[in-house]
C-alpha cells in the first residue's frame, strides 16, 4: 500500500519528468580519461530515474532510526546503520570509530583516480516533541506541500539525512552503471554534531584518518542549498559556536534554599533563579543583543571591504522580506537597513538564551521558591574568536561580577572556520551551479555552525564547503522536510540532487 501523500503518484509525476532530467545529462566539456569521460557521465545519469523509488525508500529508512546525543539514543545502532550505507555505496574498510562519546564513522572509496575528495557527514539528529507536528517526525511521510510537490516530512529530513542520501544514491548511480567514480572518496561520519561535536576532533586526528585525509583538495558536506525561488547562497566558512549551561543553585550559592520551599519564604529567602537571571543581564546589552561578555570579542576580525561588497550584491540580489516572512520576524534588531542586518549576521558575534528553566513549569500555578535555575545558552564566535578563549572569557566576567558560584557547564563546541573563494573546491560548486543556470550568492561565512575547523585548521588546512542541488525547510523545528519530487520548476526534486553530485565529482576531477 502506498505511504500517505501517495509514492505510487509520486512515481508517475517522477517517470514523465524523467526523460528531461537524462536530456540534461550531455555536459559542455568532454573529460579528460583520467577524469572520467562523457559517456561515463551519461551512463550514470542515465541510471538515476530507474532507482528513484528506491533512493525514496533509503531515506525513509533512515529517518526511522534516529541518533540524538542529546537523549543518548540509538547508540551505537545509528553508527552502525551510516556504516551499512557506506559500505553499500561502495566504500571499504568501513569501521566505527570510538572516541570519549559517540562513535565516528570512516571508510575510503579508492576509484585508482588522481583526485581524492573528503566527505563529512553527519548522522545524528535534533530531538523534537512528536506532539508539535503534522505528520509522525519517525514515519517519513510522503505529504504535498503546496507550491512544491511532494516531500518527504520527518526528524532529519533536511538536516542532515536527505542531502546526505542523495549524495549516496550518486554513488549507487555509479555501482550500477558499472562505471568508476572520476575521484577518490574519504568518509568521516560523526554523531554530535546536534550537541556541538565535542568529540568529534578525536574521530578526524586518528593517524589513519589524518593520513587519508592530507592527499584529499578539500572537505565537502552535502546540502539542499536552493531556495524556494530556486536561488542558492553559498558560504565560505561558518561561525564557531559554543554551548553551555549556567546552573544556580541554593546549594552551592551558599545562599537561598538548598530544596524547593514554599514561596511565601521570599519575604526573607534569596532567590536562586533571580541570581541567575541577574548574571544573564549582565552578559548582554540592557535591549539583549549587544554581547558584552568582557574580552568576548577582543579579537573578533571585522569585515574586509571584500567581504563587505559580497554582503552588498547578496543584499541587491536576495528578497529582504521573503526572508523576514520564512523567519517570521517584521524587524531586524535596531531597525537596521537590509545590508546592514546582512552584515551583522555574519559579522556580530552572539550570546542566546536557548532555554531558561527553573522550578515548576507545569499546568497551572505552584507557589514554590525553586532552589535550582539553569540557562542554556550558545555563543557564535567569529574569525579569529577560539571556543576556549570566549568560555574563559564568560568565566571570568561572572566571575568579577560576583556570580563565581553559578556553573558553567561547556556542553560542546568548536572555532569558526574560513575557506578562500579562489579555492579549487569553490570554483568547482560555482562552475556546475552556473551550468544549471544558477548563479549563486555568495557569502563570507554561514551564521550557523559545524566542526569544519577540524579540516581547515591544524594540522590539514584544507578548503570546505557544503554544495548540492535540491531544497528542504524546518531543521531543528516541527514538519522538517526534503523535496522528493518537485512541481516547482526552480527547485530541483530528490533526483535533480542526485544529479547534481554526479555532475560535481565529474567538475572536481575535470578541473583539479
Amino acid at each position: 500500500m502506498a505511504r500517505p501523500g501517495g509514492r505510487d503518484s509520486s512515481r508517475r509525476e517522477f517517470v514523465q519528468s524523467a526523460a528531461s532530467l537524462v536530456a540534461l545529462a550531455a555536459a559542455p566539456v568532454a573529460l579528460s580519461a583520467a577524469g572520467g569521460s562523457e559517456a561515463d557521465k551519461a551512463a550514470v545519469l542515465a541510471q538515476i530515474p530507474a532507482m528513484h523509488e528506491a533512493n525514496v525508500k533509503r531515506l525513509q529508512d533512515w529517518i526511522a532510526l534516529p541518533s540524538i546525543a542529546a537523549e543518548n539514543r540509538n547508540y551505537p545502532q545509528g553508527a552502525e546503520y551510516m556504516a551499512k550505507l557506506a559500505r553499500e555505496a561502495g566504500f571499504a574498510g568501513v569501521k566505527l570509530v570510538s572516541t570519549s562519546g559517540k562513535p565516528g564513522v570512516f571508510g575510503k572509496l579508492d576509484a585508482a583516480a588522481r583526485t581524492t575528495l573528503g566527505i563529512y557527514f553527519m548522522y545524528d539528529v535534533k530531538q523534537f516533541e512528536p506532539s508539535e507536528w503534522s505528520s509522525p517526525p519517525l514515519e517519513a511521510r510522503l505529504v504535498r506541500r503546496e507550491g512544491l510537490g511532494t516531500v518527504c516530512m520527518g526528524r532529519g529530513a533536511v538536516n542532515q539525512k536527505g542531502p546526505e542520501n542523495s549524495f549516496l544514491s550518486a554513488l549507487l548511480a555509479f555501482k550500477a552503471a558499472g562505471r568508476k567514480l572520476p575521484v577518490n572518496l574519504v568518509l568521516v561520519a560523526e554523531g554530535e554534531e546536534e550537541i556541538g561535536s565535542p568529540h568529534f576532533p578525536q574521530i578526524v586526528r586518528r593517524p589513519e584518518v589524518l593520513a587519508a585525509l592530507r592527499n584529499s583538495i578539500g572537505i565537502f558536506m552535502p546540502a539542499a542549498a536552493q531556495e524556494l525561488d530556486g536561488s542558492v547562497i553559498m558560504t565560505l566558512g561558518a561561525k564557531g559556536v559554543i554551548e553551555v549551561e549556567l546552573v544556580s543553585s541554593g546549594e552551592r550559592w551558599g545562599r537561598g534554599p538548598q530544596r524547593d520551599i514554599h514561596s511565601s519564604n521570599k519575604a526573607r529567602v534569596d532567590s536562586p533563579a533571580w541570581h541567575l537571571v541577574e548574571a544573564l543581564a549582565t552578559l548582554v546589552s540592557p535591549d539583549g543583543n549587544d554581547p558584552a561578555i568582557d574580552g568576548f570579542a577582543a579579537r573578533a576580525r571585522p569585515l574586509s571591504p571584500a567581504e563587505k561588497a559580497m554582503i552588498a550584491e547578496a543584499a541587491n540580489r536576495l528578497d529582504e522580506q521573503v526572508t523576514k516572512r520564512q523567519l517570521g520576524v517584521d524587524h531586524w534588531v535596531h531597525d537596521v537597513s537590509w545590508r546592514e542586518a546582512l552584515e551583522l549576521l555574519m559579522s556580530r558575534p552572539t550570546v542566546n538564551i536557548e532555554g531558561l528553566v527553573g522550578g515548576y513549569t507545569g499546568t497551572g500555578g505552584k507557589t514554590i521558591l525553586p532552589h535550582r535555575a539553569v540557562a542554556k545558552l550558545d555563543l557564535r564566535l567569529v574569525p579569529d574568536m577560539t571556543a576556549a578563549e570566549a568560555l574563559a572569557a564568560l568565566k571570568a566576567h561572572l566571575a568579577k561580577r560576583g556570580f563565581e558560584d553559578i556553573e558553567v557547564n561547556m556542553t560542546g563546541g568548536y572555532d569558526p572556520n574560513s575557506t578562500a573563494a579562489d579555492a579549487g573546491l569553490i570554483r568547482a560548486q560555482t562552475a556546475v551551479y552556473r551550468r544549471g543556470g544558477v548563479d549563486p550568492v555568495v557569502l563570507p561565512r554561514n551564521a550557523g555552525s559545524w566542526p569544519g575547523y577540524v579540516f581547515t585548521g591544524d594540522p590539514l588546512h584544507l578548503p570546505a564547503g557544503h554544495f548540492g542541488l535540491g531544497h528542504g525547510s524546518g531543521a531543528h523545528a516541527p514538519n522538517e522536510y526534503y523535496v522528493v519530487d518537485s512541481k516547482n520548476p526552480k527547485v530541483q526534486g530528490m533526483a535533480g540532487a542526485v544529479r547534481s553530485y554526479v555532475d560535481y565529482l565529474f567538475e572536481l576531477a575535470r578541473t583539479s
